[in-house]
């Protein structure tokens, strides 16, 4: 079995880069296409705004494809604390919301890791990152939690 590169607790704390993005239409409809979403309430303006809405709100679980969408490189941070990527799984997301995200908003997303925890006696480790999102007139409208497992061993003959 091979060895790599671990992440421990000194990276707690460490933040990604700052990125934003703007909540597109278009990209939105894909999303919801991909998952199979038809809810009137995301494709329909009117709908949105008599069920409250100043614009089409987004799926919880958007705004996780929105934070990876808005990052040029969104796999840099771990290369640059030198985890390959071909080591990542995506563990789970969690979301709070304190307010609407519609299309046209832009979104700003600040990042840290929050704890590194190891599992399977080493064998991989679960980073967990709290990311900050903002829209465009600087509120606080979501908090999310990611969980990334990194893999720290490669079993020999194991496909790659």
């Amino acid at each position: 079995m091979e060895e790599l590169r671990k992440i421990d607790k000194t990276f707690i704390g460490r933040k990604r880069s700052s990125t934003s993005i703007k909540v597109e239409a278009s990209q939105l409809r894909m999303f919801l296409t991909s998952t199979g979403e038809d809810g009137p309430i995301f494709r329909d303006l009117e709908v949105a705004r008599a069920a409250g809405f100043r614009g089409i709100p987004i799926p919880a679980t958007y705004l996780f494809c929105l934070h990876l969408l808005s990052a040029k490189e969104p796999y840099d941070f771990y290369r640059g604390i030198g985890i390959e990527v071909g080591r990542l799984l995506h563990g789970e997301q969690s979301f709070v919301y304190h307010g609407p995200v519609c299309v046209g908003d832009v979104l700003s997303f600040e990042a840290k890791i929050s704890d590194v925890v190891d599992k399977k006696e080493g064998a991989m480790t679960l980073v967990t990152q709290h990311v900050y999102v903002e829209n465009q007139e600087k509120q606080h409208v979501a908090d999310m939690i990611v969980n990334t497992v990194v893999l720290n061993s490669i079993v020999e003959g194991a496909i790659a």
